[in-house]
């Protein structure tokens, strides 16, 4: 009988013991459930646009529109014979219908036009190569000595500049903002006297591609910027 009254003693005082460990855990995560920390990791690269998309505008006004209709045909076919001998493919062309204004029948004119019809024609280079439109970009002075004016294109037809390329920077790019953003909570968990625990959440990251500056829009900053929050313990 003694026997089995020191083993049952025992029994309950390794019970106890196991109890006020599991107790102490509870409380211990009780406490730090609530010790985090939530930082934001940036990745950011310069890189050259790899597309460019570039409308080259013509206007012809005057009074006899099928004359009209003939002279901007004839002015698209230098153009593309310009473009064409140095170096657009035909496949990276697009002649987009003519724009006609009939001055005349403007609502809020009440005067007489000197050149009824204004017709606006415009021809889509889109290329991958963006230094060689770039290059052609700068020899348009050759047409101006064919007698041809490229005109501004306006809000409506920028000259545009993309970088595609960016879905296969993209994993690369949040890999380096997950490390940066574990680094700053790694400070901050020193400073603190802590140590850094696991991620507790993470967003998929914030993308924006903006042209580097106004005067060179064909470089793209690329920027990648994420949040996460790490738990902290002791």
């Amino acid at each position: 009988m003694k026997e089995n009254r020191i083993i049952a003693a025992a029994i309950t005082a390794l019970g106890i013991v196991i109890l006020g460990f599991s107790l102490k855990a509870g409380i211990d995560n009780f406490t730090n459930k609530d010790r985090r920390v939530t930082v934001k990791g940036l990745a950011e690269r310069e890189v050259d646009a790899d597309k460019v998309i570039w409308p080259i505008q013509t206007k012809e006004i005057g009074n006899d529109l099928p004359a009209l209709y003939k002279k901007i045909n004839a002015t698209n076919d230098a153009v593309k014979k310009f473009l064409k001998a140095n170096g657009i493919k035909d496949s990276e062309m697009n002649v987009n219908a003519p724009t006609v204004i009939d001055l005349s029948a403007e609502r809020y004119n009440t005067q007489p036009v000197p050149q009824r019809y204004n017709i606006t024609s415009t021809i889509i280079v889109t290329s991958q190569n963006v230094k060689l439109v770039r290059a052609i970009m700068a020899k348009q002075g050759e047409l101006l000595q064919q007698g041809i004016a490229i005109v501004d294109g306006g809000y409506d037809n920028p000259i545009k500049y993309e970088f595609v390329a960016f879905k296969e920077m993209k994993p690369k790019m949040m890999t380096e903002a997950i490390e940066n953003a574990e680094k700053t909570a790694q400070q901050f968990a020193e400073n603190s006297h802590s140590t850094l625990n696991k991620i507790v959440s993470a967003d998929q990251g914030q993308f924006s591609i903006d042209n580097r500056d106004e005067n060179t829009p064909y470089i793209k900053k690329v920027r990648v910027v994420t949040t996460v929050t790490y738990s902290l313990k002791d």
